[in-house]
């Protein structure tokens, strides 16, 4: 017998019938094997798809083994080929017919289903490699495969759409335990107040903290996720994977436009934002920054999850898909913001502005990491820009208040002399805009402006170094407050003007500068002038205690004096000059009384403290004056003792106008 190494080498050899034979029984018996394996319900994910590869590569192995024959094994192998897809188009084709939602009839019918359109996938790919080998005689086979494998993948579409609106997860916001406090006010009105009391009621910032807000929530019901994962891997593998993203796009789309809705975000163009009342406009921008902040934190955190867990084994396809599901509804939500920062730069809309603007800066970090690639860089730009056009209308919108503080002119005097209309406003706004100061400090940075004090009429005695405690390192905001509040103090000064009274106007510019002085000094505001500025002030508004006193008593104070009066006992003379003193003194008094009881000192505390220095002054001067010459004055001259005057002292100041007749009140 001859043996192998002694047979000549020839290209023709192939192996004998008995080892094909036998090579063909192995791979058919690996075949059942698989085929017995992937009935197993128990297999995860990656068994099944190493399975399915495992598959693959038999029917490769057979299909070489097929060409290598060369002549009838061709034929048989498109014979079976053949007759697996039309078992295959048979289950297609009777589920479309049923009309019936597969993953709604079960798990196994689901898996089979699954099953089939992978081996409608594989089966084309076969037709494909034959038909490359064997010219266009497999034409009309391919493309029966096609049909097979289009009409399968339109019904996994379908089924994908199905599995992710029927499976949507109820959104709540008002049920999340980080929800602010600010749907309690949100009908409130202005911003600014010129009330003392009203401003806290009425400006309250979010306490919403971050770490609370970084809740992930489940936008689709968990037990869904395996297959939607698995028929967009399906579809992907299928060359169709253009299909399953824009399905997802645009089912996905809808949810967050139902979003922006339960967050009771409406579309408005423009325009629309442009020609709204105030009323409404603030109430809809505490509604836009509640809504920003969730739909952002978690929303958009939880949509982006979401794209991952079904598209995280596909690259760059989970990111495209977020992207383009969610660009429409952020830039929604950022098109308000642009109307806002377009519109007029009307002062009581700096908080709500700066309220924008602060947590669209808050939420940069965000931003940058749910939009962190290529893809996402539209988003990006365009909230950056939203950004900077909100930073620049603040900006304006606080110029534009100087402006108007330094042009608000009066007429006619403030009633009273009262602390005025303009002066608690101003105060009231900056002493909300200090809790405001890492933003306005940003904003207001490069602006560049004249000094503060080249515009006060100031005579204090207490520098301009020691007014302000590091004048040097002083932030850009607190150059901005002490210029605003040094046009406030000509403004007021301008308008003192407008009194006849000289005492009027000591005690309208007291009333003014102690109301200022105590504002800063009870407040945030402290921090931001130091109390270098409160000593300042605080000297001004004594100042000018002490010129009302001398413009109001002096003169009467004077007619107390012992001058021109000698031996009232025996000259008759100085007797009648005592009387006629009195007598000018007590008519003083009353028109004193008559005109300052209806002038005004709303602070107790001050205006105590000033009836206690006239009382000081005055009583004292009086009660020493009738007791020196007492025997020189008949009792029937002497008006009101001493008590009576300090009683009636207590009456001036009140804002409610009284007179003295016969040393009785009327």
């Amino acid at each position: 017998m001859e043996s192998l190494g002694d047979r000549p080498f020839c290209s023709d050899d192939k192996p004998t019938i008995s080892e094909m034979e036998t090579e063909e029984e192995l791979i058919a018996a690996a075949k059942q094997i698989v085929k017995a394996l992937e009935t197993n319900k128990n297999l995860t994910d990656d068994a099944k798809k190493i399975l399915a590869n495992l598959g693959t590569q038999l029917c490769d192995i057979s299909r070489e083994n097929d060409h290598k024959d060369g002549r009838v094994q061709g034929n048989e192998g498109l014979s079976e080929i053949e007759r697996q897809l039309n078992l295959i188009q048979d289950k297609v084709l009777n589920w479309e017919r049923d009309q019936s939602i597969i993953w709604e009839c079960g798990p196994e019918e689901a898996y089979d289903y699954l099953k089939a359109a992978d081996e409608a996938r594989k089966l084309t790919e076969s037709v494909e490699s034959l038909s490359l080998n064997n010219g266009s005689e497999d034409a009309t086979l391919l493309h029966r495969a096609h049909d097979v494998l289009q009409m399968a993948m339109a019904r996994l579409e379908e089924e994908f759409r199905h599995l992710l609106v029927q499976n949507r997860q109820p959104f709540e916001p008002e049920r999340m335990s980080f929800r602010s406090n600010e749907d309690d006010i949100l009908e409130a009105g202005s911003v600014i107040s010129s009330g003392d009391d009203s401003l806290e009621d009425v400006v309250q910032r979010d306490s919403m903290s971050r770490g609370s807000e970084e809740y992930i929530i489940e936008l689709v019901h968990q037990d869904v996720i395996p297959y939607l994962k698995s028929i967009a891997n399906l579809m992907f593998d299928s060359n169709f994977g253009r299909e399953c993203s824009q399905a997802f796009i645009s089912v996905q789309k809808d949810a967050l436009d139902d979003c922006i809705y339960i967050l009771e975000v409406e579309k408005m163009s423009i325009e629309d934002v442009l020609k709204m009342e105030w009323k409404t406009l603030n109430s809809k921008i505490r509604r836009w920054i509640r809504a920003m902040k969730i739909f952002v934190r978690v929303y958009l955190a939880s949509e982006k999850l979401l794209s991952e867990k079904i598209f995280g084994d596909l690259e760059s396809v989970s990111s495209v898909c977020f992207v383009e599901s969610s660009k429409t509804a952020i830039l929604q939500l950022l098109n308000f913001g642009e109307a806002i920062a377009i519109g007029p730069h009307q002062p009581e809309k700096l908080i709500r502005i700066l309220d924008m603007y602060d947590v669209l800066a808050d939420l940069i970090p965000d931003i940058d990491s749910l939009y962190s690639d290529d893809t996402g860089s539209c988003v990006k730009i365009e909230y950056q820009d939203i950004l900077r056009r909100l930073g620049d209308c603040a900006k304006a919108t606080f110029l534009e208040f100087e402006n108007a503080v330094a042009s608000n002119l009066s007429t006619n005097p403030f009633p009273g002399g009262g602390v005025h209309h303009l002066t608690r406003y101003v105060m009231n706004y900056i002493k909300t805009l200090a809790d405001y100061q890492e933003i306005l400090d940003v904003i207001l940075k490069d602006h560049d402006r004249e000094d503060p004090f080249s515009v006060s009429l100031d005579t204090s005695p207490i520098s301009d170094e020691e007014n302000i405690e590091g004048s040097s390192m002083v932030s850009p905001m607190a150059q901005h407050f002490q210029s605003l509040i040094a046009i406030l103090e000509c403004n007021l000064d301008d308008k003192s003007k407008l009194y006849k009274d000289d005492s009027l106007q000591h005690i309208f510019l007291m009333n003014n500068i102690h109301y200022m002085a105590e504002k800063v000094k009870g407040s945030k505001l402290r921090t931001v002038l130091g109390d270098g500025w409160i000593r300042k002030h605080n000297w001004k508004f004594q100042q000018h205690a002490m010129n009302y006193e001398r413009a109001t008593w002096s003169s009467m104070l004077s007619l107390l004096k012992d001058e021109g009066i000698q031996n009232p006992g025996s000259n008759s003379s100085s007797r009648t000059i005592l009387k006629e003193r009195l007598q000018s003194f007590y008519l003083a008094f009353e028109e004193v009384y008559r005109n300052q009881t209806g002038w005004s000192i709303p602070d107790s505390q001050l205006r105590d403290d000033l009836h206690i220095s006239t009382s000081l002054k005055v009583i004292q001067a009086y009660r020493t004056f009738v007791g020196r010459h007492i025997n020189h004055i008949s009792e029937k001259h002497i008006k009101y003792t001493a008590d009576d005057l300090e009683d009636r002292l207590l009456d001036l100041f009140e804002g409610s106008q009284k007179s003295l007749h016969g040393g009785h009140k009327k």
